[in-house]
């Protein structure tokens, strides 16, 4: 089996490289607010604008509180949307309806896609160059509308709009280590494909750890249907949001690092890849090496 790793350069910030902007789209939610706050924690963060519906003036006030340097701003209502927007580096989109008891992501779908798409058009409008990390399931089909808006507006650039499939990687580590030992932090799992069921991979056997049959079955479908097991353990009350607020914070401070000139940083995402189009598959989860120097490449890893 194999699979791809996209490098992806290019990554000149939009504004100042001192004072990187991000936006959460999405920031009073159940995702929004603790991937806010350890945004506010990261040292990279010059500005954070948050922006949701309802009660973002709130949360951007508590927290302005944190001694940390990252000015903080909360925006609400449609209105304000490219206001929060403007001159954004990263934009982080966490928005959008969680899944509950019985419902799949092609459920979530007739509802975030609108909310995805109207995003994404901001974006466009004022703040063209942003990075933007797509969190709203079901991130096999937000992804490829957020490019299709800016392919409509003669903008689209594969390297600025990835799928966050981080967390796949968080729970294959946690739970391959959970029945066979080890540090979590130190046992990376390449998990590759998309974000959703049977389409997310992991790719147990490049571990170098011995699994039987048993554990690699057992272990590939807890990785697939990890978050049915959040949503049926909070019992209808809430989806995977904090495990979720912690991989989006990840993937964001890499490309933060990355922007600021840091190399050999890789992260999985769901992203455009020239390769699988040839074939039919045109957005796939696989390890991207997030760098600043121009020039994009692709090669296959065995």
């Amino acid at each position: 089996m194999f699979a791809n790793r996209v490098i992806i350069r290019g990554f000149a910030s939009s504004a100042s490289s001192l004072a990187p902007k991000v936006a959460v789209v999405g920031a009073a939610g159940g995702i929004g607010q603790p991937l806010s706050l350890l945004l506010k924690l990261n040292p990279h963060v010059g500005r954070l604008a948050l922006y949701d519906l309802v009660n973002t003036p709130g949360v951007g006030a508590d927290l302005s509180h944190i001694n940390t340097q990252a000015v903080v701003k909360g925006y609400k209502g449609a209105d304000q949307l490219e206001v929060a927007l403007k001159d954004a580096d990263i934009i982080v989109v966490p928005a959008g309806v969680p899944r509950k008891p019985g419902m799949t992501r092609d459920d979530l779908f007739k509802i975030n896609a609108g909310i995805v798409k109207g995003i994404a058009e901001a974006a466009v409008k004022v703040a063209p160059k942003a990075h933007i990390l797509v969190i709203s399931n079901p991130v096999n089909s937000t992804v490829p509308i957020v490019a299709e808006v800016f392919k409509k507006a003669k903008i689209f650039d594969p390297r600025r709009i990835y799928g966050v499939t981080t967390l796949d990687v968080v729970r294959a580590s946690t739970f391959v280590t959970t029945i066979k030992g080890g540090n979590p932090t130190k046992t990376p799992v390449h998990v590759i494909g998309g974000h959703s069921g049977v389409t997310i991979i992991p790719l147990l056997s490049q571990t170098g750890i011995n699994f039987t049959k048993e554990e690699v079955d057992a272990l590939t479908h807890r990785i697939q249907f990890g978050g049915d097991e959040v949503v049926e353990a909070k019992g209808g009350l809430g989806s995977a949001t904090l495990s979720m607020a912690h991989a989006g914070a990840r993937f964001t401070d890499s490309l933060l690092r990355a922007l600021a000139g840091a190399e050999g940083i890789v992260e999985p995402s769901y992203v455009y890849s020239e390769v699988g189009a040839k074939h039919g598959v045109e957005y796939f989860a696989t390890n991207v090496e997030l760098g600043y120097s121009i020039g994009v490449s692709l090669r296959v890893c065995t």
